[in-house]
């Protein structure tokens, strides 16, 4: 008979964390069936008394010969009552059945009385010596028991609350260790990142097999740094690396060294590096290096600064100290590369720099093929379309993307995932949950319908725009009273001026159909305004696209170069006469773009109150509608 499978899942184990967890309910009835024992036990040891009768009512039964088998001690006298009832021994009375009969044992303490012995002999009644034996054992259990079991309870609840509970281990290193063969990840669960796993293919290969490159006088890098946009898979990346390398896996975070105690960061990066070195071959990864790794400064103030510069530096000594031939390799994830320090950066420790990158149409295509095939599809889902409809998303959104369809689709009772779900939560997303419920007046319904039919039209109308997916007026999100979705046909990475251009008149388009309309203006446009003028200071100050300034950057904001940590900080590069010819270079190109949009929306209002008074009775118009209205004008 073939033995079932195990889960390969379940076959991990955290090496770093040794503490056992017992469960609170099975201690305490462990705790109570100890306790129990140890006083039973004591109660069972003690002698048996019995009814404690004075001497007179004594020396009165045994004159009626209604005692037996006395044993007499230097302070006590124990005996039997023969079979007689309470009331025979009392009152010489019968007692009603069902009451309870006397009680079989008696004590009496004993005085002196020379005539005992010689009364009972000539009585018969049988009798014996003994002596007020006490048993020591019974009171050391019990009493030790009081002492030991509430002490035992305190450590306990002690080392479960505590922070601190083992002071001996603080400067042990908190990585998870999973030692199985298998972390569960492969490069078959990652998708959308071809260039990343080639590079980390090579990490597998010298795992498997690395005479293949130290035959030839070859060494793996020592530390391979993975840099990217959060949600991208970079941790997923390097546990996959570990799946295919079927090695040891230590993986712990960058905050994870840094404590409240001096020097135990350091003390974690020598033990987590001691581990390595026993499990080896393994990989050790560290995610969110940035924050361990942080520039040092030139003079560091004491306190917490001081204690993670010290677990950096003993960081960079530990990866000067080790040999990759002992097959330990270093993976490290980071979102922000340019705030580490140059040391941590420079061959020799880090010495390649993968970047993980946001997916382009086809990685997004792939990615959604992961986390869709466990899912029920109904057959009108196109995952290209869905790639296509989400740029900018990293894996991360796009798992996330999945699982709303599928808890939108189980909302509705339908037992598979349309497209309309993927459609709802695509929105849903982007611009924020639905609020049917907020009560919205006539008037304000009104200019919202107007405020999206001008972006809508000025969109449609342009050359160069995204073509226009959807126009709402039901409010999502915090603040959105409406939206228009746009949705680029493809990736772009690179914007010309006349596109910039156009998006600008885009976004112009709400409060110039506002202004159109009702004469006035309204708060709508606050996002809108916003959005425009960055897009217009960065034509003049970082695009160099004016032609009065020219081809030159005025851009004095902070940076940090690439994967250098090299800091620049902010400082104006221009004078107060340049500065003032940048603001009216802004300006001018927002009022002039303001005045372009306003005269072509006058041109086609016709076609804008038709858009608008459509939202107004069914709230949402799809593109394809908006097509129709703009086919139609354009015959007319």
């Amino acid at each position: 008979m073939s033995k079932p499978k195990k889960d390969p899942a379940k076959k991990e184990k955290r090496l770093g964390e040794m503490t056992p967890r017992l469960r609170f309910p099975f201690l305490y009835i462990a705790l109570a069936l100890f306790i129990y024992l140890i006083i039973s036990t004591y109660l069972l040891q003690q002698p048996k008394k019995g009814e404690e009768i004075p001497y007179s009512k004594f020396k009165e039964y045994i004159a009626q010969k209604k005692v037996a088998n006395l044993v007499i001690t230097p302070e006590h006298i124990h005996g039997e009552f023969k079979s007689v009832s309470w009331a025979e021994l009392y009152s010489g009375k019968e007692i009603p059945p069902g009451k309870p009969s006397a009680p079989e044992r008696f004590i009496t303490i004993r005085v002196e009385d020379a005539g005992l012995v010689s009364q009972l002999e000539s009585l018969g009644i049988e009798y014996s010596g003994g002596v007020d034996s006490k048993n020591p054992w019974g009171d050391i259990i019990f009493w030790s028991a009081l002492l030991i079991v509430p002490l035992i309870i305190w450590i306990f609840v002690l080392r479960r609350i505590s922070p601190a509970r083992d002071m001996m281990q603080i400067g042990k290193s908190k990585a998870k260790v999973y030692v199985e063969s298998k972390t569960g990840t492969t490069f078959a669960d990652v998708a959308g990142c071809d260039e990343a796993k080639e590079e980390l293919e090579e990490v597998v290969d010298f795992l498997k097999e690395p005479q293949r490159f130290t035959s030839i006088g070859g060494h793996i890098p020592k530390g391979i740094l993975l840099v990217g946009p959060p949600g991208t898979g970079k941790t997923l990346l390097a546990r996959a690396v570990a799946g295919e390398a079927g090695v040891a896996f230590l993986s712990m975070s960058g905050s994870d060294f840094i404590e409240m105690f001096v020097g135990v960061g350091a003390a974690r990066v020598r033990d987590l590096f001691q581990q390595a070195e026993k499990l080896a071959p393994c990989i050790i990864f560290i995610d969110e290096i940035d924050a361990l790794g942080k520039v040092r400064s030139a003079a560091p103030m004491p306190g917490g600064h001081e204690e993670r510069e010290h677990t950096l530096q003993q960081l960079l000594v530990e990866m000067d100290g080790f040999d990759t031939k002992n097959g330990v390799i270093i993976l490290a994830a980071t979102n922000r590369p340019e705030v580490l320090d140059p040391a941590l950066l420079r061959p020799g420790r880090f010495d390649r720099h993968v970047v993980v990158d946001r997916p382009d149409i086809k990685g997004r295509e792939a990615i959604l093929k992961v986390h869709t095939k466990a899912m029920k599809l109904d057959k009108d889902v196109e995952l290209s379309i869905i790639a296509a409809r989400t740029p900018g998303f990293a894996g991360a959104d796009l798992a996330n993307l999945a699982n709303e369809a599928a808890l939108l689709a189980a909302r509705r009772r339908k037992k598979v995932i349309g497209m309309a779900e993927f459609e709802e939560a695509i929105d849903r997303i982007i611009a924020g949950l639905e609020k049917r419920s907020r009560m919205i007046n006539p008037k304000e319904k009104k200019i919202v319908a107007y405020h999206e039919s001008g972006h809508a039209i000025v969109a449609a109308s342009l050359p160069g725009t995204d073509k226009v997916h959807r126009v709402s007026i039901i409010p999502r999100g915090v603040a959105a009273l409406g939206y228009t979705l746009q949705l680029p046909t493809e990736d772009r990475y690179l914007m010309t001026y006349s596109e910039l251009m156009t998006k600008l008149a885009v976004l112009l388009g709400g409060r110039a159909a506002e202004s159109l309309i009702f004469k006035e203006h309204s708060t709508g446009a606050a996002n809108d305004l916003e959005r425009a003028t960055d897009i217009a200071e960065k034509i003049v100050k970082e695009y160099g696209m004016s032609d009065k300034l020219g081809p030159l950057v005025f851009d004095g904001t902070e940076r940090h170069q690439f994967l250098t940590g090299i800091y620049q900080p902010s400082f104006r590069k221009y004078s107060e006469k340049t500065a003032q010819v940048i603001d009216e270079e802004i300006s001018n190109l927002i009022k002039n773009t303001y005045e372009r949009v306003y005269r072509l929306l006058g041109e086609k209002r016709d076609l804008l109150e038709r858009l608008a008074k459509l939202l107004c009775d069914q709230e949402v118009v799809e593109g394809s509608e908006l097509e129709g209205i703009l086919s139609s004008s354009r015959r007319l």
